[in-house]
Formats: C-alpha cells, sequence, structure tokens
C-alpha cells in the first residue's frame, strides 16, 4: 500500500511538530512519521525537569502557528536579565545583561517540554493537511523525481520532501549517508527544579568552573528554579547518587548565589543527558533536509540548541514560500536552504565549544584572563547589545505561500 504526501516529516520531538505544523498551515499535504511508542508525559501538576530557553526566534514562530496563545501562560517564566559568574576568586570574573539593555520586552521565556508538547499536539489534531502515521521506517529511497518511505508495516510513503527531524542519532541522516563530526564532551547535564527562599526577580544565573562544569539556575513562576549542571561524568554519578536535598546543598553555597536556600520541588525528579558536539558534514541531500539536533548539536551552556532549531524550521518555512515554480524537493530550494542556515549554526558551534574548552582548563594565567575578560566585556555595552541581539536572534514570522 502506497500514501503519498508533498513532505514527510520524520520525528516526534518538538522541532518535528512544529515542522509538521508550520508546512502543514502553509498548504501543503504533511505526513508526520512517528515512532510507535513515544516517552510518557509529566506527572499532572508536576514541573517537568526539561525546560528550554525559547528566544525571540522561537515566540515568533509559534505565535504564527497559534500555539504560543495555547501554551500554560501560568508556567511560562519571562527571564528579563542574566548574570554569568566566572571561576577565579581574584579577579572575580562577572558578566550581566538584562532586557531594558537589549532594548527589548524579555530576553527569553522558560517553557517547560511537557506545556510545549501538550500545545503541539492539541494543534497537531485540527491542523489541515496533516496525515499523522506511527510506525518504524525501514528503508528511504531517494529518486530523482521523488522520496520513498519503507514502514514495517508494508507500507511505502512517497513525498517529494523529507524533513528528517528525527533528532541527534537521526535516521534520516543515517539513511542519506551524511558523515558527522562527533566530539563528546565527557559531561552529562543534570536537570532537576528547586523552590527558592529568595525572589528570583526574572534572572537567569550561570556559573562557569573548571573542575565542576557550567551551572545554570532558571527561573521558573514563583519563588522556583530550574538546573542544568553541566557535570563532568564523574560528578554526575554523584550528584545523581546523592539526594536531591544535598544537591540542593550544594547549588545553595555557590558564590554570589542570589536565591537563599534552595529545597527540592516535589515530587523529586532529577535526570541526566549526555552532552556531545555534533556536526553533520551537511544538511541536506537528494529530496531531503534536516532540522533540530539532525542538523546539529551544541553544548547548552548558552541554552540555544532548541533555539537553532526553530530557527531552521523559520528558515525552511520561508524558503519554501519562495521557491516559485519549483517544486518543494528541488535541489535548488534545498540548497538556499542550507546557505541560509550555515552561518548561524557555524557562529552558534563556534561559540559555545569555544567557551566550553576556554573554561574546562584549570591553568591558573588562563583562569583569570577569563574572568578579566568578563569583567571587560561587562563595560562595553554596545558589545554586549550586539552578543545579546544575536542570542535573542531576529524574529522573522515565515511569509506563507500556500503548497
Amino acid at each position: 500500500m502506497n500514501t503519498a504526501s508533498t513532505i514527510c516529516v520524520v520525528g516526534n520531538g518538538i522541532i518535528g511538530k512544529v515542522a509538521a505544523l508550520g508546512l502543514a498551515q502553509a498548504g501543503f499535504p504533511v505526513t508526520l512519521l512517528t515512532p510507535p511508542a513515544s516517552q510518557p508525559a509529566a506527572p499532572i501538576g508536576s514541573w517537568d525537569v526539561r525546560v528550554y530557553a525559547l528566544n525571540q526566534v522561537a515566540h515568533a514562530l509559534l505565535s504564527s502557528l497559534r500555539v504560543w496563545d495555547a501554551l500554560d501562560a501560568g508556567r511560562i517564566a519571562p527571564v528579563d536579565a542574566m548574570v554569568v559568574n566566572g571561576d577565579s576568586p581574584q579577579a572575580g570574573g562577572r558578566l550581566s545583561f538584562d532586557a531594558y539593555g537589549a532594548r527589548a520586552g524579555v530576553l527569553a521565556w522558560i517553557v517547560e517540554d511537557s506545556n510545549l508538547n501538550a500545545a503541539l499536539d492539541a494543534a497537531l489534531r485540527f491542523a489541515p493537511n496533516l496525515n499523522r502515521v506511527a510506525a518504524r521506517a525501514l528503508r528511504l529511497e531517494q529518486q530523482a523525481e521523488e522520496a520513498v518511505i519503507h514502514l514495517d508495516n508494508g507500507t511505502a510513503l512517497r513525498t517529494a520532501l523529507v524533513v528528517g527531524a528525527d533528532g541527534a542519532q537521526s535516521w534520516v541522516r543515517a539513511q542519506c549517508d551524511i558523515g558527522l563530526d562527533y566530539r563528546p564532551y565527557g559531561q552529562r547535564a543534570v536537570v532537576a527544579n528547586f523552590s527558592t527562599a529568595l525572589p528570583h526577580h526574572g534572572a537567569a544565573h550561570q556559573w562557569f568552573t573548571s573542575e565542576e562544569g557550567i551551572i545554570a539556575l532558571l527561573p521558573l513562576p514563583g519563588n522556583q528554579v530550574s538546573l542544568v549542571w553541566s557535570a563532568p561524568d564523574a560528578l554526575a554519578d554523584t550528584l545523581l547518587q546523592e539526594p536531591l536535598s544535598q544537591l540542593a546543598a550544594r547549588l545553595t553555597g555557590l558564590p554570589r548565589q542570589p536565591f537563599g536556600k534552595l529545597a527540592p520541588l516535589q515530587p523529586e525528579n532529577v535526570r541526566a543527558f549526555p552532552l556531545a558536539l555534533m556536526r553533520p558534514h551537511q544538511i541536506i541531500a537528494q529530496r531531503m533536509a534536516l532540522v533540530g539536533d539532525a542538523a546539529h548539536v551544541v553544548h547548552p551552556l548558552a541554552g540555544h540548541g532548541m533555539n537553532l532549531g526553530f530557527a531552521d524550521v523559520t528558515t525552511l518555512l520561508q524558503v519554501l514560500a519562495e521557491r516559485g515554480e519549483r517544486d518543494c524537493g528541488d535541489g535548488r530550494v534545498l540548497r538556499r536552504y542550507a546557505r541560509e542556515r550555515k552561518e548561524d549554526i557555524l557562529l552558534m558551534q563556534i561559540a559555545t565549544d569555544g567557551l566550553e574548552r576556554l573554561f574546562a582548563t584549570d591553568f591558573e594565567p588562563i583562569r583569570v584572563l577569563r574572568n578579566v575578560g568578563l569583567n571587560l566585556l561587562d563595560q562595553l555595552p554596545v558589545l554586549k547589545r550586539r552578543l545579546m541581539s544575536h542570542a535573542m536572534g531576529k524574529p522573522l514570522a515565515p511569509s506563507v505561500k500556500k503548497g
């Protein structure tokens, strides 16, 4: 049995759902191919330990798809300021950003994975032109006029364009035989949520250390924060094995920590994710485009891995809207998508990998210099605004041409 659609999106994560929704709303007949089983949702009422700092690009895209207003607003925390702390007591490195200095209403929004998925799933149920297929993909054929995905249920999905949104271990990317540069950081992102004795005032705080990795405390609604600790593997093992109350005590004792005493949110939950730099040699192939983690994986120290994926989808929608008479899988259309994403992806890879390498060394002269550098940058408002502008992204709402 054959099933035909103009575009097939492979993947069940947030970026895959956003891509499928955006393409369907643009008028393309879309098939969203997802695995037969999905991860269980977070318990109702509990705070999800997986959160994202969404920037202006993500906000603009979700708003244009009418998803942002469907989110549970009571579980979203705007980030009004960001404070970065160095690791040298002598130099006392410190760098701060705020929305006023960035000439913006807000720097970012902290949104739970479950909140975002729930809103996207609701939107997808009512999306026009969308067919969801839960099956396992076995083989991808790329032909001059179409691509064909063969499934384990005997179905063949015929499509003009395959969008690979199936994560870091992308099946689509592997089927296209795309090479990959891979560098593990020897770290895991340990995530958990805590209550604070003092209000956070919408400020995110980050600590760069050479021996214990990078610690970020992100604001949640009320007197609550979300932890993302990029910890060396050995330390991550310790953090996962010890009681959450001990982890809360570690965070309470951080230098210049402004939240007071921390306590684990109930029910207690802690998770960890391995960290690596992944650079596919290309993000397109014949009748195929990669988006999200399938196209790039960066260190989470800047919190922009998910935002890169939203920018991928925004660009893909724009390129397809402006394709003229060419079909959406035409090589010239896909090459334009790759060109327009190249600089943004490369800059984020260089920045995150460079900062991780810089702060991973405990050589004292380098420690002093990097902390002096933080203080110097803090005194240069023009450069700070340019950095903030790039981090927040340019809110480009995709123009829509019906497919």
